[in-house]
């Protein structure tokens, strides 16, 4: 209960912090916003891949934006103090819980604009929608470990790109194949399972790696 307690006290520190704040939230939509709106004014009527590509291109960027300086914007003095009142564990799970919160918000930001201000091509929206939700968790954890690495090596942010972008690729390319579904015809149920599935399951394999591999960075 205590492990669960710590946790949940981590999460609404960055919680309140972003609402006392609001830095990434307003910045991330003006993002959302403005891109949507030049693509609007570029493309009126894109045609279904497009419209898929786009959005999840979007998305990979937002997340850039948004998640990846979850670490980067911790100073020594407050790590030192997490140290003392959280173990590793506890502190990344908080930060990815947060992140898939924020990301999850995000997408559906983006989808709700993408909607309206691009001629929406989607068959299926309910199906979509699930869709995004587990696309914007799955981009946010893979780059809350890439943030916590790179935080490590100098603060420097590019290495999150670095890093990053070998592991997100096929994650992404996963999404955008999944997503079709929603604007097929004809909905197949079975094959969406399996490819959501093994997002789930990839899901899973970087929190393993991340519960693993974040106490030896804790420890630095």
């Amino acid at each position: 209960m205590g492990m669960v307690t710590r946790i949940l006290s981590l999460l609404q520190k960055d919680i309140l912090l972003e609402l006392r704040q609001k830095h990434t939230f307003y910045g991330i939509l003006l993002y959302i916003a403005s891109t949507i709106f030049v693509l609007y004014l570029s493309i009126d009527k894109p045609d279904a891949n497009v419209w898929n590509g786009l959005f999840w291109v979007i998305q990979l960027f937002v997340c850039v934006n948004a998640v990846a300086k979850s670490f980067l914007q911790e100073g020594r003095g407050r790590m030192l103090y997490f140290y003392s009142i959280a173990s590793p564990v506890e502190f990344i799970i908080a930060k990815m819980v947060y992140n898939i919160l924020l990301m999850m918000l995000m997408s559906l930001l983006g989808l709700l604009l993408f909607s309206i201000f691009l001629t929406n091509p989607v068959n299926n929206m309910f199906w979509l929608t699930g869709i995004v939700i587990l696309g914007g968790a799955s981009i946010s954890i893979v780059f809350t470990l890439m943030s916590a690495i790179a935080a490590k090596a100098q603060q420097n942010a590019a290495l999150i790109a670095i890093l990053g972008f070998p592991v997100i690729l096929p994650q992404l390319l996963l999404l955008m194949r999944l997503s079709k579904a929603a604007f097929a015809e004809i909905f197949r149920e079975g094959a969406v399972m399996q490819l959501a599935l093994l997002i789930t399951g990839l899901d899973v394999l970087v929190i393993a790696l991340a519960v693993i591999l974040f106490p030896y960075l804790w420890k630095d």
